[in-house]
């Protein structure tokens, strides 16, 4: 009677287990409960519920929604659910940083909160890699670590792979995806911010796409819905505090605020002179410093404040937007020597400032100092109020300018905005992408005043407006000023 009774406490035991491991594989909530004592709020129950009955599943998202938070207890419950050595997981997103530091973190945070539990996961975790004896199991790389068609080689009944940072994923590796996540078991998550109209994720996101899209709103997260989560999740979500920095730094109509506040793709707009797409192909990360040959011609372009404006100077080496200054001063004389300090500090070959009002006066006052010996810089003052050197095309200089520099190099994808921080590069693109344009009655390109453009942006495009002279070249060149320079230094 004992031998029966042990027995059938062990058919017990054997059943309820796998009635557990049903239930977790249904359920991602009751799994990230009982294994990591977390919660997941609805959207999050929603992207795991998506996984599970769908082979393609794409989510554009607010910024501080646990986007990446989200894909690592997926991985984690893809492996913990699906019989050993049948499941692989293969993520990537476009920078090592991305990969490591934010998604893989969260993983390797899991699989420890798991032991700490005793509720362990299987196998081990080592900062991008996942293995199970010594079977590579799931393994996270940044695109230049591998040629995407190692993605090949992958096979396995149950595949998951993880497109984190969608929008910046090249469409190549889309493509890898695709080839190894074939199978009716196999799933493919891409997740982000919606902040390039132009790309692959924009197209995956759109109706009538083979995937089930999920989208995430600020207003849809639990501190402004309501939704009851428990308190110590609420400080790690996005704030109304979040939402009023955005609204300020970069105006409700911004691309910036409708990606990371609204977690919407931005519209491209027909009639703007920057297409925000052509700006965004521009910002890739780089493994190496441009060599020296690369960083020339080293520039100044000097946008003046007027009127309680910022006065910006942006720094140009070859094709990479570099350094940015900003400060407001009403004292001509005062602004003058703060612009030299910088000039003297960057030591650039040329300087190009607007002209117009005030600038007038200090680009001479440091073409001055510079026939003194105090800097060696060309000066060269910009007036965009004058007529265009292609009268045929654009009817004056401003119109010229921003669309020979800020369009055409957009659109060529020279300008390279890598160095720059995030919030500095997206004050810049922002008001890259503001202005509109029209044609007129003889076909000419019309750029919209600048007072236009600060009327619907809530603020003057100082930041464009000085990177664009930063990378203007004046009617014959740098050498033809510096030859003027040297004739008046000589008279």
């Amino acid at each position: 009677m004992d031998a029966l009774a042990r027995a059938a406490d062990l058919l017990d035991e054997g059943i309820e287990r796998e009635q557990k491991a049903e239930s977790y594989a249904s359920q991602p909530g009751v799994w990230a409960q009982e294994k990591l004592g977390e919660h997941l709020w609805s959207k999050q129950l929603e992207i795991a519920k998506s996984v599970r009955e769908n082979r393609f599943t794409a989510v554009h998202s607010c910024h501080g929604s646990g986007k990446s938070f989200s894909a690592s207890r997926l991985v984690c419950w893809w492996l913990d659910t699906h019989p050993p050595g049948e499941a692989r997981v293969v993520t990537t997103a476009p920078t090592g940083d991305q990969v490591k530091a934010i998604l893989w973190s969260e993983i390797n945070g899991a699989w420890v909160k798991a032991e700490a539990r005793g509720t362990e996961l299987p196998g081990r975790v080592n900062e991008t890699d996942w293995k199970l004896g010594k079977q590579l199991i799931a393994f996270g790389r940044k695109p230049s670590d591998y040629n995407p068609h190692a993605f090949q080689g992958i096979h396995a009944k149950y595949v998951l792979v993880i497109l984190d940072e969608a929008c910046g994923i090249n469409k190549q590796f889309w493509t890898a995806a695709m080839s190894i996540a074939t199978g009716e078991h196999c799933r493919i998550l891409a997740i982000g911010n919606p902040d390039d109209p132009g790309s692959h994720f924009a197209k995956v996101c759109q109706p009538g796409s083979r995937w089930n899209t999920i989208h995430i709103s600020t207003f849809d997260t639990p501190n402004f819905t309501g939704e009851p989560v428990p308190e110590a999740l609420k400080p790690m979500l996005v704030s109304q505090a979040y939402v009023d920095d955005m609204k300020q730094e970069f105006g409700e109509n911004s691309p910036v605020y409708i990606s990371k506040v609204l977690g919407e793709f931005p519209d491209e707009a027909e009639d703007g002179v920057v297409r925000l797409s052509a700006l965004r192909a521009c910002h890739a990360e780089r493994e190496e410093k441009r060599p020296a040959e690369e960083q020339l011609p080293h520039e100044l372009g000097i946008d003046m404040g007027g009127g309680g404006d910022e006065t910006v100077v942006w720094e140009r080496r070859g094709m990479v937007v570099g350094r940015r200054w900003g400060f407001r001063e009403k004292d001509p004389v005062k602004a003058a020597a703060r612009l030299l300090e910088i000039i003297q500090q960057v030591k650039p070959t040329a300087v190009k400032i607007d002209s117009i009002g005030i600038g007038w006066g200090i680009a001479g006052t440091l073409r001055e100092k510079g026939l003194k010996g105090e800097h060696q810089a060309v000066i060269i003052p910009v007036n965009v109020s004058v007529k265009s050197q292609e009268p045929e095309k654009f009817p004056r200089l401003r119109s010229e300018l921003w669309w020979r520099v800020g369009r055409q190099l957009s659109e060529d994808r020279s300008w390279d905005l890598s160095e720059l921080d995030e919030k500095t590069r997206e004050q810049l693109v922002t008001e890259l992408t503001a202005p509109k344009y029209t044609i007129d009655a003889a076909g000419r390109t019309v750029v919209e005043p600048k007072e236009d453009t600060k009327k619907r942006l809530g603020r003057s495009p100082d930041n464009a407006d000085a990177a664009l002279l930063a990378f203007y070249t004046p009617p014959g060149g740098i050498e033809e000023q510096m030859d003027w320079l040297k004739q008046y230094a000589a008279a």
